[in-house]
């Protein structure tokens, strides 16, 4: 998985303070201004999500304005999950 982190250039993951993630770890890349992927670490399983913020500084803060699961336990040995990231970011 730190392959992925670092070739989408994902943050080094932090806590998150918002309650949106049951307080696990995130780390997130972005699409633009108020889009980003997030990966939400749960034990040692990852979910990755899209999401809207007003402002990058409120991830992990603040509720996102939008919040959509994209893939349940990512596993990047699975195409579809590794294209759906593609898809987003090129």
């Amino acid at each position: 998985m730190e392959n992925v982190f670092k070739y989408y250039e994902f943050s080094a993951f932090f806590l998150d303070k918002s309650d949106t993630f049951s307080g696990n770890e995130i780390s997130f890349t972005e699409l633009n201004d108020t889009h980003f992927l997030i990966f939400e670490k749960s034990n040692s399983t990852y979910n990755l999500y899209v999401s809207r913020y007003l402002h990058k500084k409120d991830i992990g803060v603040k509720a996102p304005e939008i919040l959509e699961l994209l893939v349940n336990n990512y596993d990047k040995s699975i195409p579809a999950h590794r294209l759906l990231i593609k898809q987003y970011l090129h």
